[in-house]
């Protein structure tokens, strides 16, 4: 049998799954994380390409019309994020694995088209998830911190059951999560190294 060759890792804003994908990378250079298209402009020291892939609407909307966005959704600002196959295809024919922080719509996508595993990233508590969202943006204003905070419960109640995975990422304890994740990747057959 093809041992797989994506895994989706996705969570809650704050919840971690950008460190645990930066960990799982670090320890297996065989994985590389998908560089997602948006809509959105840049932030400080974001690079496309590196970063996200950054389109205006209309050029978005083109990249669909092109088949180079393999599926995309729009978040509560009106910015559309999706997968960019011209990323996704150079890194699998450069041997890689590669790692997608979809949503659960992604996550549906890459589980069927592509036979991929899911695993739903957990925060430990919505108090701690609330202290890293504060540390990672300490301007966030009152209304947005809430704001993600209801759209956080209502993706651990109604979204994780849907993942074939969910790892508890406890405060101060991302290599237990990792460790974890690690475990399923050799259970679900991923190749680790070249």
């Amino acid at each position: 049998m093809e041992p797989k060759k994506i895994l989706v890792i996705a969570g809650p804003t704050g919840s971690g799954e950008s460190a645990v994908t930066a960990e799982i990378i670090k320890r297996y250079p065989i994985f590389k994380r998908l560089v997602t298209a948006t809509t959105r402009p840049p932030r400080l020291r974001e690079r496309t390409g590196v970063d996200y892939y950054f389109f205006s609407a209309e050029e978005f909307q083109r990249e669909i019309s092109n088949g180079n966005i393999l599926e995309c959704q729009n978040n509560r600002n009106g910015v559309y994020y999706g997968s960019y196959r011209p990323d996704l295809e150079k890194k699998l024919a450069q041997g890689f694995n590669v790692i997608v922080n979809p949503d659960l719509v992604g996550a549906r996508y890459y589980q069927k088209h592509y036979q991929a595993t899911t695993v739903f990233i957990m925060p430990d508590s919505i108090a701690n998830l609330k202290k890293r969202l504060l540390k990672r943006d300490p301007s966030i204003s009152p209304l947005e911190l809430q704001t993600r905070l209801e759209y956080a419960q209502r993706e651990i109640s109604q979204e994780a059951p849907f993942y074939d995975y969910r790892v508890l990422n406890r405060q101060n304890q991302l290599g237990n999560a990792v460790a974890e994740i690690i475990a399923i990747l050799k259970k679900e057959g991923y190749r680790l190294t070249f």
